[in-house]
Formats: C-alpha cells, sequence, structure tokens
C-alpha cells in the first residue's frame, strides 16, 4: 500500500485495487467459487485433521503481531500470509498460483506501521477477516454488539470456515492452523464452541505505553489515507478498521460506552478516549474469561512486556500453552532480539497520565486475576 500520497507505504498497486474492490463487491460469488474449490480438492483435504487451532487476539499494538511471528515460525504451524489477500477464499488454488508464477525472491520493506517490523508477501499476516465479514454483515458497525459467543449459529459459515481452514493446511503442508485475528477478541467463546480444543493467545501491554502506540498509529493512518481513497477503500477491504480515517470501535455489547468513546476521540480528547477503549475491550476479556472456566483454561494473557524482558522463558511458555514442542531454532531467533520499542515513547502530562490510571485500573485489575 498512494493515489496523491508520497508515502509509498500506503500505496496500493492497480491489480490489489481491482481484484479486491471485485472480491469485497461480490462476496456470495467468492463463497461459491471457494466451494467450488473444496469440493475439487474433496480427496487431497478428506484426510485433514483440524487440531488445536491457535488464535492469537487482542487490541492492536498489544504484541499481536511479534506473537503472532514467533509461533507462525513453528515448522509444525500455517498461517495466512500477505500474500493471501485479496482472494482469500480459494486459499489452496491462490497458493499454487503464487508458487508458480513468482520469477524473484521478495525483498523485505518496513510494514506501513513504521514500527521496525520487515514484511514480505510471505510474512504472517491477519486475512481471515475477508471471511467473516462475509459471513457476518454487521461485524464492524459500532452501533450493534460484535459479540459472538456460545450462543451463536451460522451453519454456513462454519462448514465453509473449517474447509478453509483444511485447505490451508494442505496448501502449506503443515499440521497446526494459527490465526492472528485482533477482531477474535469478541469472539473467543464462539471460536472455542466450535473447536473445543482450540488454543487462545491474548496479548495485554501496560496502557502507559500502549495507548501511546494506539494514538501513534492512528496518527499515520490518517495521514496515509488522507487524499488517498485506494489504501482507504484497501483497509476497508481486508477488514482493518483500527485506526485511520474510517475507525469504528469493536463494540463489546455496550453501545453506551463505544458513544462515548467516539465522542471523546471526536473531541479531541484522544488521551482518555482510547485509555476507555483499553479498558473497554480487556474489562470483556475478563468477564468473558471469568464466567467460562473451560475457556480460561484455553486461554493465555501474554503480557508484552514479559515478552521484552524475559523472552525465552515467556516463549516456552507461550509454545507449551498452544501444545507445540519448543523449536530450539525459534527460541534462538527471537529470544535475542526482542526488546522494548525505542523508535517513541509516551510524552503524557501528569494530568493525563492520571486520566489513563483512572479509565484504566479497574480492567487492570480483573484480568491480573487471570
Amino acid at each position: 500500500m498512494a493515489d496523491n500520497n508520497s508515502d509509498t507505504s500506503f500505496r496500493v498497486s492497480g491489480f490489489d485495487h481491482f481484484l479486491s474492490g471485485l472480491i469485497a463487491r461480490h462476496p456470495r460469488f467468492w463463497i461459491g467459487l471457494g466451494n467450488l474449490e473444496t469440493r475439487a480438492l474433496a480427496d487431497e483435504i478428506a484426510p485433514v485433521a483440524i487440531k488445536s487451532p491457535i488464535y492469537v487476539a487482542g487490541l492492536a499494538r498489544a504484541g499481536t503481531t511479534i506473537a503472532l511471528e514467533i509461533l507462525a515460525s513453528h515448522p509444525d504451524v500455517a498461517t495466512h500470509l500477505y500474500r493471501d489477500f485479496p482472494p482469500v477464499f480459494t486459499p489452496y488454488w491462490w497458493n499454487w498460483f503464487v508458487e508458480r508464477s513468482r520469477k524473484t525472491p521478495p525483498q523485505p520493506r518496513e510494514r506501513a506501521h513504521k514500527d521496525g517490523i520487515m514484511i514480505t508477501p510471505d510474512s504472517p499476516e491477519a486475512r481471515e477477516e475477508v471471511i467473516w465479514m462475509a459471513f457476518f454483515e454487521t461485524l464492524h458497525d459500532p452501533v450493534q454488539s460484535n459479540v459472538l459467543d456460545r450462543n451463536t449459529d451460522n451453519p454456513a459459515f462454519e462448514a465453509f470456515y473449517r474447509d478453509h481452514i483444511r485447505k490451508l493446511l494442505a496448501a502449506r503442508g503443515r499440521k497446526r492452523y494459527l490465526s492472528k485475528g485482533n477482531y477474535n477478541i469478541t469472539r473467543i467463546a464462539y471460536l472455542h464452541k466450535l473447536f473445543p480444543d482450540a488454543r487462545f493467545v491474548i496479548p495485554v501491554r501496560d496502557p502507559v505505553w500502549h495507548i501511546a502506540s494506539l494514538m501513534k498509529q492512528h496518527r499515520l493512518f490518517c495521514a496515509g489515507e488522507r487524499g488517498n481513497q485506494r489504501a482507504l477503500d484497501y483497509m476497508r477491504r481486508v477488514g482493518h478498521f483500527e485506526f485511520g480515517l474510517d475507525l469504528r470501535p469493536i463494540n463489546c455489547g455496550d453501545g453506551k460506552k463505544v458513544r462515548e468513546i467516539m465522542e471523546l476521540l471526536d473531541k479531541g480528547e484522544d488521551v482518555r478516549g482510547w485509555a476507555r477503549y483499553w479498558a473497554m475491550i480487556y474489562g470483556h476479556v475478563a468477564e468473558t474469561l471469568g464466567r467460562d472456566p473451560a475457556l480460561r483454561g484455553a486461554a493465555m494473557v501474554l503480557r508484552y512486556e514479559d515478552l521484552c524482558e524475559n523472552p525465552e522463558e515467556t516463549i516456552r511458555r507461550m509454545m507449551a500453552h498452544c501444545r507445540l514442542e519448543v523449536d530450539e531454532a525459534v527460541l534462538e531467533r527471537f529470544s535475542g532480539h526482542l526488546k522494548p520499542p525505542g523508535y517513541y515513547k509516551p510524552g503524557f502530562s501528569e494530568e493525563e497520565l492520571a486520566a489513563i490510571a483512572g479509565e484504566t485500573s479497574s480492567s487492570s485489575r480483573l484480568l491480573n486475576r487471570k
């Protein structure tokens, strides 16, 4: 990912713009094409079992990407990659085409977030949100509850989703499915209903640093999308409403709180607005885990600070929780390089720090009990 924007980080190619638009406008056709792919591959995917899928979910900028990268480096794991978008609905055929059409190895570049994370089309990324949006049309409507729980029932989605995972595992030749999806934070109970052996990793970060990062990213994405319709369209089509001009807070079932958050942000009270959003998301997580012992046992709250300060121990705990054998090569690759971000620092006043503490302390206490 620029029409008129000089920042090449937000440039969207003509091909991606055309194809993503075609898919976004005709989701039923692409669902049908995905089902056709499933029928064509029936014999190949018949022996593929979905065992203990792994879900990384949390508020953006909590450390979800680094958790994804660590877990995706494991040789047993398959996940979505940047290159899987736009045609996410047909993962096997698209993977076949990409593998045979590539001429030169892709060169790494820093992602649009400007956070030092280098990516290529083969880097792991959140991509399954496109499928969720095709089957649940109001998932990103902040006026309505975005929560999917154990009472949710959507047989068409559930069949398509299971087949999609099996096709991705077959295409990558791996045993375990891994998903990063921040919006899944309000769907963990539903996902646990679908996959009772699933494992959940929920990154959480110190609110002061987390809110500073959210504010920085929101400003960056607003600047990158301003005057750049292609970039804005791309973010909508991929299901990324976490920052930017079309920011849409996740509705955890309390419309009043969402309205308060949006009003604070609209008035320029960014610190309090993002702090209240942090509290709402992680308060919802704490309450969901607190009333569901089986789900609580399947979930690990991963503290970003632990990952930076004690990387080897924390990675080992995360791997064990996810029922993965510790891969020493993966451990060596990441444990020596993880550290707190050095490319920015919070610059909050005493009044702003007090506002953050006041807004987030209750949710923090609840989460610390999990």
